[in-house]
């Protein structure tokens, strides 16, 4: 018997990666986060899968059906959203099969950073602008952040912010970011990427907060924030020059 975690990916079903469409078709039980998993996944469970909606237990009532599932030797799919590297509240959930002994796997998922970059069209690292991505989010009831780790610190590297979980607080955030990136420096907000109902607010620093206003997004949105959402006039990368040598072109090795 193995829980098997599968990355749902942002919400379309169709974003779900073969290999966790057939791992959720083999198991005979599905533990699903149905507050943002959207039911046309679930058709790739068997007919008679034994399918738990994780979203009103506690941490205590799913490793009780870890146990329940491993005493009948039963696979289980475990179903979360976006990819499971990053606010996916998997190592809890790990730690605790690997003191009972219960074996696991981790099958990844279309993280909602890239789901959103889709969506905007854009991407997130441009040549000259930004090379480097930063997932981060701001403090909450659930986790606090570590001392060092800072809207301002990142943004004080320039890099293209992802952040997630802070919708609630965008007024803070911009406030926050705005001396590092400047007012116009282009932003963007996805909500619900993927989905039917998706939301998408284009934008700067400045103007925001003020595009917000007239259509909130309440939850699962991520903010961008970045020059590279906006690049135009950017020099094209090395690696496409036909006087950059490289080895499979026949040319020196580069």
């Amino acid at each position: 018997m193995t829980v098997h975690f599968i990355g749902a990916g942002p919400g379309a079903a169709d974003l779900l990666t073969l290999r966790g469409q057939t791992i959720l078709a083999r198991c005979p039980v599905c533990l699903y986060a149905g507050s943002i998993i959207p039911r046309a996944m679930l058709d790739h469970c068997p007919a008679d899968a034994r399918l738990v909606d994780t979203a009103p237990l506690s941490l205590d009532e799913i490793e009780a059906e870890f146990r329940a599932a491993h005493a009948q030797g039963q696979d289980v799919a475990r179903l979360q959203s976006g990819d499971l590297s990053i606010y996916s509240a998997v190592a809890e959930q790990t730690r605790r099969l690997d003191r009972l002994g219960i074996p696991w796997t981790m099958t990844p998922g279309v993280p909602a950073f890239a789901a959103g970059a889709a969506v905007l069209g854009r991407e997130l690292t441009v040549p000259g602008l930004a090379q480097s991505v930063v997932l981060t989010r701001i403090d909450g009831r659930a986790s606090p952040m570590p001392a060092g780790e800072t809207l301002a610190a990142f943004a004080a590297t320039g890099a293209t912010l992802a952040i997630h979980l802070a919708i609630h607080r965008l007024e803070e955030v911009v406030a926050g970011l705005t001396p590092h990136y400047g007012g116009d420096c282009p932003a963007a907000i996805v909500a619900r990427a993927s989905w039917p109902d998706e939301l998408v607010i284009r934008a700067t620093l400045g103007t925001l907060v003020a595009q917000h206003a007239l259509r909130p997004a309440a939850r699962t949105a991520l903010i961008l924030v970045g020059r590279a959402l906006g690049a135009e006039a950017f020099r094209e990368s090395a690696l496409y020059d036909a006087d950059y040598p490289r080895r499979f072109r026949g040319q020196a090795d580069g």
